[in-house]
């Protein structure tokens, strides 16, 4: 904590020129979701459209659907390119369908602010490439979300609603510098090994297996102290940053991940077989994190059905608030975006037998790092759920959060 505050004080002396009102809005990089009708078109390359509407239509899907849904995110894209432009901005449009090149470092260094608009997938995206890491520079480009379908997207990262209705107005307050800024804390990835190798990584993003642009950041070896705890040579830090979640699990579902654990570096290995760990940050905890760890009304009326005195009057009266219960215990997961510590959720965690090891384990705990092997057979490290990099075997990984790490966010009322 001391360490957070410690840099956000200078962040703020640096930065201090990098107040809204002296933001300058010259270049934005639009960055546009993949409709399900791009992807269809991705897949069939060969069909005409007259074709791929008759192959869509014979597998049962409804295609005026489809289409009105494609139709409606391009009509919101291009009012948002015209929004920029209207108050005398440079406009880059990149789309998903072809980001190696489009969302290139050059690219993404070139905007003054990175615009996804769609859902928090796309978000999540830019958030990828807005790495420092990634652009190999301490550059900080902010990045400011439109949701461009309200009626069928929740679009937690992005603007609030209303904004999609007229978006011309949360432009004009942008170059206005009529905004607060929002720093949201990222996970950091270290693989640590004897020869400093990087995995190559595969993009998630266009479902299906793609070669990542491949950025390499310069090995360096482990001190003493990190060597012999975690028998190591070297550590080489992942470009990609984690906004939501890393997740590490066995490929194939179905099958047990076994994963050893060590917490805030302590001297206690934890040992346990799941279906895989989810180590999330504030960001993330109103995602993935709190589907994992939810409870409904339902639940807790199966609880309190189990007491010996389930039919007290004490009880009944509980009874009869399950689903307050159940939402308060699920809003009680969530967490601030800027919160410097980590929560890890180890997934359908096996409690039989000598597993996990120690019994006193948690399954869910804030941390402010954990390290990762696996012994599994045929698994990936997946950062927000898109970038994946196999984690096999023997493979190891220190999860953290750094401050300097931060995502730069846009935020109105």
């Amino acid at each position: 904590m001391l360490k957070s505050k410690q840099f956000l004080q200078r962040f703020s002396k640096e930065y201090a020129k990098f107040t809204p009102a002296n933001f300058k809005l010259k270049r934005a990089l639009v960055v546009t979701k993949l409709s399900r009708y791009e992807f269809e078109q991705l897949r069939h390359p060969g069909l005409s459209k007259e074709q791929l509407e008759q192959k869509l239509r014979d597998r049962g899907t409804d295609v005026e659907m489809v289409l009105y849904l494609h139709n409606l995110h391009k009509d919101f894209e291009r009012r948002i390119v015209q929004s920029f432009q209207d108050v005398g901005c440079e406009v880059k449009l990149s789309s998903r369908l072809e980001f190696r090149s489009s969302l290139s470092k050059d690219v993404m260094s070139w905007a003054d602010v990175i615009v996804p608009v769609g859902g928090d997938g796309t978000f999540l995206l830019s958030a990828g490439r807005a790495s420092p890491l990634f652009a190999l520079s301490q550059q900080k480009t902010p990045i400011v979300g439109f949701n461009s379908d309200p009626l069928h997207s929740e679009g937690r990262l992005m603007l609030p609603k209303h904004y999609s209705d007229n978006p011309a107005d949360a432009v004009a307050r942008i170059k206005s510098g009529d905004f607060k800024w929002m720093h949201r804390s990222r996970v950091r990835t270290t693989l640590l090994g004897s020869n400093g190798k990087i995995p190559e990584s595969t993009d998630l993003f266009r479902h299906t297996e793609v070669k990542m642009e491949q950025v390499t950041t310069d090995p360096e070896m482990l001190d003493n102290h990190m060597a012999t705890k975690y028998k190591a040579k070297m550590k080489r830090i992942l470009p990609y940053l984690a906004l939501n979640e890393v997740f590490i699990g066995e490929h194939i579902s179905s099958r047990v991940s076994h994963l050893q654990l060590v917490l805030n570096h302590q001297d206690v290995v934890n040992k346990t077989k799941c279906s895989g760990l989810c180590v999330s940050t504030g960001t993330g905890s109103t995602s993935w994190h709190t589907s994992i760890n939810r409870i409904t009304s339902r639940d807790v009326d199966d609880l309190l059905q189990s007491l010996p005195n389930s039919n007290s009057a004490d009880v009944l009266r509980l009874r009869e608030n399950t689903q307050e219960i159940a939402h308060r215990y699920n809003q009680g997961l969530l967490f601030a975006p800027d919160d410097p510590r980590l929560c890890y959720s180890i997934r359908e965690q096996i409690c039989v037998g000598v597993w996990p090891s120690p019994k006193t384990f948690k399954k869910r705990d804030f941390v402010q790092n954990v390290f990762v092997k696996s012994h599994c057979i045929d698994a990936n490290l997946v950062i927000d759920g898109s970038i994946s990099y196999p984690f096999n075997d023997g493979a190891k990984a220190l999860l953290e959060v750094h401050p300097e790490d931060a995502l730069l966010t846009i935020a109105l009322d």
